[in-house]
């Protein structure tokens, strides 16, 4: 699942930032390449913003695995409770492992992909992550409180890997919470890990060429990024 849903408002461009261009693809375009070429992945679904459905069919439409473009909902959690319920309905027997994938994330590796598949073998949930090379610390009214131990850090990337019985149980549990929305979730791990907190979430070593677009200085930054090549299949 590719989640392109996202307005992009804080990347600032007249377009939704899954079509801006990276050394000639668009964003989106990037991502769906990534998946369909990895041999573990069998299929592609797209979870575009309604408005832009038409133009993300249009992207994606050479790639083969590509088996649907369906529209998104106003927030990240809401485009994948989207993704689950299409899943349910065209799989509703099969426990399937399903990768989460952020379109803003476009030069996701291969190998990442497939370490993420493989991890679902013996984890119900897996997630990205890279340590962290800063000292991270928390602040409160301007000051430093604390500074965390940064051997025990690390930061989230996707995809995100889930057996599909693991994840729509977490998301219908969120669902029947009331306080849900007050507190939403910035991934879906951390649906899992607040509502299913006896699943253990695994790790796959990430990347730093696994960079999220969120403003358009990052634009430039993923096409020195892009020049690199994978760090290992």
């Amino acid at each position: 699942m590719v989640l392109a849903g996202g307005s992009g408002r804080r990347f600032g461009a007249a377009m939704p930032k899954q079509l801006g261009l990276l050394a000639g693809r668009t964003l989106i375009e990037h991502c769906v390449r990534a998946f369909d070429a990895a041999p573990a992945v069998d299929e592609v679904i797209v979870v575009a913003a309604p408005d832009i459905t038409a133009e993300v069919r249009q992207a994606t439409a050479a790639y083969p695995k590509v088996s649907s473009v369906i529209p998104g909902g106003a927030s990240r959690t809401d485009s994948t409770r989207q993704a689950i319920s299409w899943l349910r309905g065209e799989r509703a027997a099969a426990d399937w492992k399903v990768l989460f994938h952020d379109a803003a994330r476009p030069l996701v590796e291969q190998r990442t992909i497939a370490a993420c598949v493989a991890a679902l073998d013996h984890w119900h949930a897996v997630s990205v992550v890279v340590p962290s090379a800063d000292t991270v610390v928390e602040v409160a009214s301007g000051a430093i409180q604390r500074v965390l131990p940064r051997d025990v850090l690390a930061r989230c990337q996707t995809p995100q890997g889930f057996r599909l019985s693991v994840i729509s149980r977490a998301y219908e549990l969120a669902e029947a919470d009331p306080g849900f929305a007050a507190v939403p979730a910035t991934d879906d791990c951390g649906v899992v890990l607040r509502y299913l907190p006896e699943i253990p979430v695994g790790v796959v070593t990430g990347s730093e060429r696994n960079l999220k677009i969120t403003y358009a200085a990052d634009l430039a930054v993923a096409h020195t990024l892009a020049e690199w090549p994978e760090t290992g299949d």
